[in-house]
């Protein structure tokens, strides 16, 4: 595929498609009675956990319907949404219709007379208003950011206040997917090219939990770059001595003021905003309380993928207890001893070998049919000599930032893209061809409609989002950098929402505007070169430089593919072929930058998705299509540069 082709082909649609039908090695032996049963958050573990994932009753109706329905049409199976296989539905929710789900509650022994019950929800796809028994009891808005809602109040119990019994949940979903300026990722109504099958509705796992009437509600955990200290603050619903634990080290706070954290959206919680409700918080036991607690830890065992130690937590107070977790390291950018900007990981230059990863799965679209599922992924990039992956405009289950926790994988966190529909020959095309011409075009006021920005709504919900999503996975020990924008896709004041997002955590870099469009802030130089030969550019704002996304070499498999048509960058007919290739790119064009000042790389992609076949795996998961131990030093070799 030439230039010109693959250019014009980046965005083609092809929603007409019927995809095959191609399931993953866990979707084919999914067990809907034993479904994504593991504790969604692992960084906030308490006992007690209701899973509520499995079969519920569903509907569709026109968005004109605001009653709920008397009937349901079938059953689905949640979390996978309604458009994917493993839902069992396979059937689109259009922006004109509403979307519709049931749940009969199991009945809950209580613990306490005066315990609470919560209920989760990891992620709803767009925007979801909640019932109890009929009730409204919470609205939540955007697709990609977990909310609680306290129902206590609103459940039905039997006269000794010890049994909740009879309950139903309803929940209706709303979804324009790129109808309008809501963030959506690579999700398309007209799918084709580099951009995928639209999803919809519950997609992460929904849960209760009962917790005592004064409870734990949130932790935010920082690790200081002296690389021995260890901050943490603990919220709770009312005051409370709070007690964290830490190997060799004990700390207890005594009841706090009533300090409403206006600020304060780590894990559980979001907060409302006029223009854009995220979330519905039950506040009738009055404002949070907070704690902060500083350890200094002798002889840390710092983190790293090599060594991903971590550091286990225990906090309590008198009836809660919370298990959690924490690691020592820090990520800079730092000059090395030539002066080079260099990414640093524990203030030593470490080059990110780097893969990008869109979490898309053929059976499940943006949910994973299994724990396992995740797993494999970040393992196989491990053994394919990845230290850090790229989670590309999605935000994915905790379980996943967990895994990269334990297993030791640098995540590179993009915010999720919005904007209304992009003028593409602005934002794509002609960038791609020609970025030292057409990348450099401002993102202020002047060119908001060009970058699909001109509804102040829209701008207003985005930093909102990129609040909340860094706010929401702060604890993360493995991210170890926020990107803010892709390749202009409703991009707008970079610069303004670096020193917001900077705000928010001085302890992570920036990568401001990955591909173009860069407006000379943040920690990063980062470029996209798929056409041209690589090189190290001259920064004047002297910032690290790196490839944030290259390669793309296409390799179909029949068997293995959603379609026949092949969409990638280069494209080879063998695995051989391909296996030649890459590693000549990796030896012969990356290697040779590490020593003028390559800091890193992002190589596109892990797995196939959909027509877009230039994964290192294929989208069923079946077969790897490069051999590491052809060369199984090359990480090595990165590093003695």
């Amino acid at each position: 595929m030439d230039l010109i082709d693959a250019i014009k082909a980046i965005d083609k649609p092809h929603e007409d498609d019927v995809l095959n039908r191609l399931y993953t090695p866990w979707g084919e032996k999914i067990d809907p009675d034993n479904l994504l049963k593991e504790y969604p958050r692992p960084q906030f573990v308490r006992d007690s956990y209701i899973n509520l994932n499995g079969y519920w009753d569903y509907s569709f109706t026109p968005d004109s319907v605001e009653e709920i329905p008397s009937e349901f049409e079938g059953i689905i199976l949640v979390p996978f949404s309604p458009e994917s296989m493993l839902s069992g539905v396979e059937r689109r929710l259009e922006p004109d219709q509403l979307l519709w789900y049931k749940k009969a509650l199991p009945t809950i022994a209580k613990k306490s007379p005066n315990s609470r019950i919560l209920l989760h929800f990891g992620a709803v796809d767009q925007f979801a208003d909640i019932y109890i028994n009929e009730d409204h009891v919470g609205y939540h808005g955007g697709g990609y950011l977990p909310f609680t809602l306290d129902i206590t109040d609103y459940l039905n119990h039997t006269p000794d206040n010890m049994t909740f019994e009879n309950n139903t949940l309803v929940v209706k979903v709303r979804d324009t997917s790129d109808s309008s300026y809501h963030s959506r990722g690579k999700q398309t109504l007209k799918r084709g090219g580099m951009y995928y099958t639209a999803q919809s509705g519950i997609w992460q796992a929904v849960w209760m939990e009962e917790v005592p009437a004064t409870y734990i509600r949130e932790l935010r955990i920082r690790p200081e770059k002296d690389l021995k200290t260890v901050s943490i603050e603990v919220s709770t619903n009312l005051p409370s001595q709070v007690t964290v634990k830490i190997p060799g080290h004990e700390l207890v706070k005594s009841p706090a003021s009533h300090d409403a954290l206006d600020n304060f959206f780590i894990g559980d919680f979001s907060y409302s905003s006029d223009t854009y409700p995220s979330a519905s918080i039950d506040h009738s036991q009055g404002p949070a309380s907070y704690y902060n607690f500083k350890f200094e830890i002798d002889d840390p065992h710092l983190w790293s993928p090599e060594d991903p130690y971590l550091y286990p937590i225990q906090i309590s107070t008198a009836d809660d207890h919370v298990s959690s977790y924490f690691a020592m390291r820090s990520f800079t950018v730092e000059d090395d001893e030539k002066g080079i900007r260099r990414f640093c990981l524990n203030h030593k230059p470490y080059f990110l070998m780097g893969v990008l990863d869109q979490g898309y799965w053929p059976d499940g679209l943006y949910t994973a049919p299994s724990d396992e599922a995740l797993i494999f992924d970040i393992k196989e990039m491990k053994r394919l000599h990845f230290n850090m992956l790229r989670k590309h405009i999605k935000i994915e289950s905790a379980r996943w930032y967990y895994h990269c926790d334990r297993l030791g994988m640098i995540v590179w966190q993009d915010m999720v893209s919005g904007g209304s529909s992009y003028a593409k020959p602005v934002v794509s095309y002609l960038p791609t061809l020609f970025p030292k011409v057409f990348g450099r075009m401002s993102d202020g006021p002047a060119y908001y409609k060009a970058f699909s920005r001109h509804s102040a709504d829209g701008r207003r919900e985005w930093l909102q989002e990129m609040q909340n999503t860094i706010s929401y996975l702060y604890n993360v020990p493995s991210i170890g950098t926020w990107v803010l924008f892709n390749e202009g896709w409703g991009q707008f004041n970079a610069a303004g929402a670096t020193i917001m997002a900077k705000d928010l955590d001085d302890t992570r870099p920036i990568d401001q505007a990955s591909g173009w469009f860069d407006e000379g802030s943040g920690d990063f130089r980062s470029v996209h070169n798929y056409f041209r030969p690589l090189t190290v550019e001259d920064d004047p704002n002297h910032r690290a430089f790196v490839i944030s996304e290259f390669g793309g070499l296409t390799c179909h498999i029949d068997g293995h593919s959603s379609v026949d048509r092949v969409f990638g960058y280069k494209k080879y007919d063998t695995l051989d072929d391909l296996g030649v290739a890459y590693y000549n790119i990796m030896n012969s064009s990356v290697m040779p930058l590490v020593s003028k000042g390559l800091a890193g790389v992002v190589y596109t992609q892990l797995s196939d998705v959909e027509e877009e076949v230039n994964g290192l795996i294929t989208y069923d998961r079946k077969i790897t299509k490069i051999n590491p131990d052809l060369d199984p030093h090359l990480l090595t070799r990165f590093k003695k540069q």
